[in-house]
């Protein structure tokens, strides 16, 4: 059984990596346990955290030039010009670089860039990507190419999607075992997905909906430690069980036993911050093992049910609204933001605008990047910690792939 021990030591992996499968030699570590011996109690939490974590939505909703960027012109040309190099010379996108995407001016920013999402408010908008003008392999390239200068690009499905596509296929979002709720049109309830760092270009926005909200993680931490400790306490304990939806490698458990909020390891010294990770979607799925007589996980306690809502309630009441329009890319941190998405409503197919051209259906584009501890990322508490591409979701040996659409 491939799960990870009490004990289990935290190192870089060493194992071979197949370089005609993997041709960057990094292999995505996937979903796995925490370490149980690093799970600390709730008792170690702070009462109160501080810092540039801590945001409130009211100090940004009035004054976006804190958070968002317009690329000019020049930026542009830049991004342009290193996609059609890139492009020109027939790398496949898998193997995408710094190296091979060189970006002499905006290089800086990105690095700035990449510490406020790791150590800072944990959220930017970039605006300007012409995505009317470009096509969808320009847009990929020019995305992803931005995409190296914050982290490693890690799986986001069991199919090896390095290049991920939010867009409704008309999947049964009610199907929560096995459809991802990405791939549909439903509202998506506060979540973290599986990696350090979320990145969404909108290529094409819906008629109806599909608004973004995120909060501070430690803003709603807070908020709950003075008005519902027992929340906390409950979302610290590691007696939660989350669905993998069958996403799993041989031998590997269907399910994932650990917290929701937990502290960094030993080696953040005396004051770790808190980290989170939770998908309300992969708890609920969960009643094809927790009912009958053959059961074998428990059941959400009230207690646990009473924490996914207060918790729920209390993100949105804290949150920032934002509306994503084509040519927007959205970077946040999963460490200590949760984001989430109203539903919504696709214009009708074959539809056009007032100039007869063809609309798109909603469609954007996502990065699951890690950033691990080993090169400044948070001190997390699982084994693969170190590794360059930690988290995301690895099945086998199933190669990375970048679909130019949703399949």
């Amino acid at each position: 059984m491939a799960t990870i021990t009490e004990t289990a030591p935290v190192t870089v992996s060493t194992r071979a990596v197949d370089l005609t499968k993997f041709p960057d030699g990094l292999k995505t570590s996937g979903q796995h346990p925490p370490v149980y011996s690093q799970v600390r109690p709730y008792a170690d939490f702070p009462k109160k955290i501080e810092g540039p974590t801590v945001w409130k939505a009211g100090d940004y909703s009035q004054n976006p030039e804190k958070w968002t960027h317009q690329f000019t012109e020049e930026e542009i040309k830049e991004i342009g010009d290193a996609s059609d190099k890139f492009i020109q010379d027939k790398t496949p996108l898998e193997g995408i670089s710094k190296t091979n995407f060189p970006l002499p001016k905006l290089a800086k920013r990105m690095e700035e860039l990449r510490r406020v999402l790791i150590d800072g408010t944990g959220f930017w908008l970039f605006k300007g990507i012409p995505v009317d003008e470009w096509d969808l392999q320009k847009c990929a390239t020019a995305y992803m190419g931005l995409g190296t200068y914050l982290g490693y690009f890690t799986s986001q499905n069991g199919r090896g999607h390095v290049l991920g596509h939010v867009k409704d296929l008309g999947e049964d979002p009610t199907k929560t075992d096995r459809v991802r709720i990405y791939r549909t049109n439903a509202r998506q309830y506060f979540h973290t997905d599986g990696a350090d760092i979320v990145g969404l270009l909108c290529i094409a926005k819906s008629k109806i909906g599909g608004e973004s909200d995120i909060a501070s993680t430690h803003h709603v931490i807070n908020t709950l430690q003075e008005k519902h400790p027992g929340v906390i306490e409950t979302m610290a304990t590691p007696t939660w069980y989350f669905d993998r939806k069958g996403e799993v490698s041989k031998g590997e458990e269907e399910w994932i036993r650990g917290a929701i909020l937990y502290l960094e390891n030993e080696r953040a010294g005396p004051n770790p911050r808190v980290y989170a990770k939770f998908d309300p979607n992969n708890l609920t799925s969960l009643s094809r093992y927790n009912t009958g007589p053959d059961a074998k996980i428990p059941p959400l306690s009230e207690k646990q049910k009473y924490a996914l809502k207060i918790w729920e309630e209390t993100c949105a009441e804290l949150a920032l609204h934002m509306v994503l329009s084509p040519g927007d890319i959205q970077f946040v941190s999963n460490s200590h933001v949760f984001h989430a998405r109203t539903a919504y409503e696709d214009h009708p197919a074959g539809a056009v605008d007032a100039n007869g051209k063809l609309i798109r259906a909603r469609h954007l584009m996502r990065l699951w990047l890690s950033a691990p501890e080993s090169e400044g990322g948070w001190k997390l508490p699982y084994h693969d910690t170190l590794e360059k591409k930690r988290g995301g979701i690895q099945v086998n040996d199933q190669p990375p792939y970048c679909p130019l659409d949703a399949e």
